[in-house]
């Protein structure tokens, strides 16, 4: 068994004005949502053996300022492969996690990490979590996965329990959507 954790990047500023989205910053309400996604996992006692994340700027200040609330940091493998890469290409870089690793987090962005959910939980309504991923997989939320596989390399659609779904709406309400 080997479990997966997802982090979706928290909310970037389109306000500032990057040349490339692949630098656009968070803005203030992403910071205080990554800060307390961390403090959440911290408190829930999630433990990463490793970390996979994309290297763009707003995933690299989410982790910065997530592991600030976790308290502590994980060495970071930055794989360019998951700045807004389909499912299929997800899959080969979860495939390719070093074999010693049991639980892994994975950070990067949307569509691309909900729809991996999507493929890896099998669509049988026995999920109301896969069913909330599905309506809508909001910035900063983190997810767990337990995958029924010995081997990253075995991993393949279906083969996922979903076992947690955290928004941060969730420890937060004042972070749920914007109404105007």
């Amino acid at each position: 068994m080997k479990r997966l954790t997802l982090l979706r990047h928290a909310k970037s500023d389109w306000d500032d004005p990057v040349a490339r989205d692949f630098d656009r910053p968070l803005n203030r309400r992403g910071e205080k949502a990554a800060l307390l996604v961390g403090q959440y996992a911290k408190s829930r006692k999630m433990a990463f053996d490793h970390l996979v994340a994309s290297p763009a700027a707003r995933v690299m200040q989410t982790l910065e300022t997530f592991f600030e609330g976790y308290g502590q940091a994980v060495e970071t493998q930055w794989d360019r492969r998951i700045y807004l890469a389909s499912p299929a290409t997800l899959i080969d870089v979860i495939r390719d996690l070093p074999e010693r690793v049991d639980s892994a987090l994975m950070a990067g962005h949307n569509p691309g990490l909900e729809e991996l959910i999507l493929a890896l939980v099998p669509d049988d309504g026995a999920s109301t979590l896969r069913e909330d991923v599905e309506v809508k997989f909001p910035t900063a939320s983190l997810v767990v996965l337990d995958l029924a596989v010995e081997r990253w390399s075995d991993v393949a659609d279906n083969s996922a329990t979903l076992v947690s779904f955290t928004r941060p709406r969730d420890l937060d309400p004042a972070l749920g959507p914007e109404t105007r």
